[in-house]
């Protein structure tokens, strides 16, 4: 790990190399969070998509990896929503991933589908050096 940015009340981030250690050590820092936050409900799914999102980042950028987790609550006046987990997964590559149909025999190309059926909400954005891929979680009985 490159360090540990923030893991401060409810947000937690993190920069990893990109080396093929940092799928392993996002998996292990982002569940220790969870669990932390007492927000195991949600470790397997979030696990399994920071994974996915960080082998991307390490198959194509070859900078520093970016794991950034915020617990959000609903603002008072929103009535209709819930808590959420924001997570995202920077790196400093600026194209954008692309989202792809993986036939049986192909050995990749289901991580941004796996998100896609798995988050609440996801999306991309560009930052001021490369890009972020973002996803939302419901957070259950919050």
């Amino acid at each position: 790990m490159i360090g540990v940015i923030d893991t401060d009340g409810e947000c937690a981030e993190w920069a990893f190399p990109a080396e093929p250690g940092a799928v392993r050590t996002a998996r292990h820092a982002v569940r220790g969070t969870l669990l932390a936050w007492g927000l195991d409900a949600v470790g397997d799914v979030t696990v399994l998509l920071v994974s996915e999102l960080v082998t991307n980042s390490l198959r194509y950028a070859s900078g520093p990896i970016g794991v950034r987790l915020e617990r959000r609550h609903p603002a008072v006046e929103d009535a209709g929503g819930g808590s959420a987990l924001l997570v995202e997964v920077s790196d400093p590559l600026p194209d954008p991933p692309r989202e792809r149909v993986a036939t049986p025999d192909d050995e990749g190309g289901r991580g941004l589908h796996l998100v896609a059926v798995s988050a609440q909400r996801w999306g991309t954005r560009h930052g001021k050096s490369g890009k972020t891929v973002w996803f939302e979680l419901a957070l259950p009985g919050e």
